[in-house]
C-alpha cells in the first residue's frame, strides 16, 4: 500500500504521518508538504530514518507536479490535510485560502480520480476538515454530520467548499472518499499562532495574552493524538461516503481556558499564583467570530469505540510540559515571519 499523506509537516499531519508509518510498517507512507510557514520537518525527526517513510516536498496548488507524483507513486490511498488553517490569515489574505483549500484539493480529486478510474477497488480519499464548515452555535445544541453548513469566515467558507468538490466527486465520478470534520486540537508541535500554544509562549516570554473580545467564545477541545488515532481509525474502517464528526466532549470558554492554563504555566516555571493571570489583555474582536463550536462525536464512538484517551486538564499539561521541554523548537518557529505577522495582528 502506498498512502499519501498532504500536509504531513504540519501540526496534525505530523502526528498523522507517524501514526501510520509506527503501526503500518507494511505501508509505505509519503509525506507531501510545501513547507511553508507552518510546516517543519523537525516535527518528524524521531521517525525520518524509518524504511517505510517517505518525504516529498511540493504544493498541492502545482496540478502538473500532483499529476506526476500520482503517475509516479501509484498511490493506493490519500490522507488530505494539507490546508491554510488559520482564520486570523484568511481574514487578511482570503485568495490564499482559495487557492490551497479549492484548487488545492480539486489538483488532488483530479490525479486520483484519473490514476483510479479503471479500478477503485480499495482505493480511498479521506478528506480532512473542521468544524467550523457548520458555523456557529447559540448557547445550547451540537453539530451532527447532519448539520447544514452556514461558513462565516474565508477560513470555514474555503474549507466548505472543498468538502462539497469531495462530495461531487464521488457522486459525479464513483470516487471512494471519507470526510471527518474535527474540533479544535491542541498538543505538541502546535504552530504558535493559534490560541494555546500562542498563549504559553507569550507567558514563557511575559508578553501579554491577547483575548478577542469578553473571551466568551466556546470551543470544543481535542488531544491531537486522540485526533491521529480516529483518523486511522476512519481511513481503515469508516464507510465510502460517509462523514464522521471527531469532537473532544470537552466545551471551554476561552476566558476560562486561558485562566486555566496560567495557573497551570505559573506552577511549572514556579511562578506565584496569579502571575499569569495579570498578562490577559482583552483586544479588539475579530470580524465574523462565531460564538461556539460543539461536536456531536457519538457516531465515531458507537461504530469504532474510539473516545478521547485524556481529559483536557491532562492533555493541556502534556502539551504544556512538550513546549517546555523543546525550548529551540519553539525559539525556531517564533522568529523571522511569524514576528512579522505576530506584531500587524496584536500589536
Amino acid at each position: 500500500m502506498n498512502i499519501l499523506i498532504t500536509g504531513g509537516a504540519g501540526f496534525i499531519g505530523s502526528h498523522v504521518v507517524r501514526k501510520f508509518v509506527n503501526k503500518h510498517k507494511d505501508y509505505n507512507i509519503y509525506n507531501l508538504d510545501a513547507l511553508t510557514y507552518a510546516g517543519n520537518l523537525e516535527n518528524l525527526k524521531d521517525i525520518d530514518d524509518k524504511p517505510n517513510y517517505n518525504f516529498i516536498k511540493g504544493d498541492i496548488v502545482d496540478a502538473n507536479f500532483i499529476n506526476k507524483i500520482f503517475t509516479k507513486y501509484k498511490f493506493d490511498g490519500v490522507v488530505h490535510l494539507a490546508a491554510e488553517s488559520h482564520v486570523d490569515r484568511s481574514i487578511t489574505d482570503p485568495l490564499a485560502f482559495v487557492r490551497t483549500n479549492i484548487i488545492g484539493t480539486v489538483n488532488l480529486l483530479n490525479a486520483a480520480r484519473d490514476l483510479w478510474k479503471d479500478s477503485y477497488g480499495q482505493k480511498r480519499f479521506y478528506h480532512v476538515s473542521t468544524d467550523e464548515v457548520y458555523g456557529s452555535l447559540g448557547d445550547e445544541g451540537l453539530f451532527l454530520e447532519t448539520t447544514a453548513y452556514d461558513p462565516n469566515s474565508p477560513y470555514s467558507a474555503s474549507k466548505a467548499s472543498s468538502d462539497h468538490f469531495v462530495r461531487a466527486y464521488g457522486e459525479t465520478y464513483g470516487l471512494p472518499y471519507v470526510i471527518s470534520n474535527c474540533s479544535n486540537n491542541y498538543g505538541p508541535n502546535h504552530f504558535p499562532e493559534k490560541l494555546i500554544p500562542l498563549f504559553i509562549n507569550n507567558i514563557i516570554e511575559n508578553k501579554p495574552l491577547p483575548v478577542y473580545g469578553d473571551g466568551k467564545y466556546t470551543r470544543d477541545w481535542l488531544y491531537v493524538i486522540d485526533h491521529a488515532i480516529a483518523i486511522d481509525l476512519v481511513y481503515h474502517k469508516g464507510e465510502n461516503h460517509e462523514t464522521y464528526n471527531i469532537g473532544g466532549f470537552n466545551e471551554w470558554q476561552n476566558i476560562d481556558l486561558v485562566k486555566l492554563l496560567c495557573r497551570q504555566m505559573d506552577l511549572k516555571l514556579g511562578r506565584t499564583k496569579g502571575t499569569s493571570e495579570k498578562l490577559i489583555t482583552y483586544v479588539k474582536d475579530r470580524p465574523g467570530h462565531d460564538l461556539r463550536y460543539a461536536i456531536d462525536a457519538s457516531k465515531i464512538n458507537k461504530e469504532f469505540g474510539w473516545r478521547p484517551s485524556v481529559t483536557f486538564e491532562e492533555g493541556l499539561e502534556r502539551t504544556i510540559d512538550w513546549f517546555l521541554s523543546n525550548e529551540e523548537w519553539l525559539n525556531n518557529v517564533t522568529t523571522g515571519g511569524y514576528q512579522e505577522y505576530y506584531q500587524k495582528m496584536y500589536s
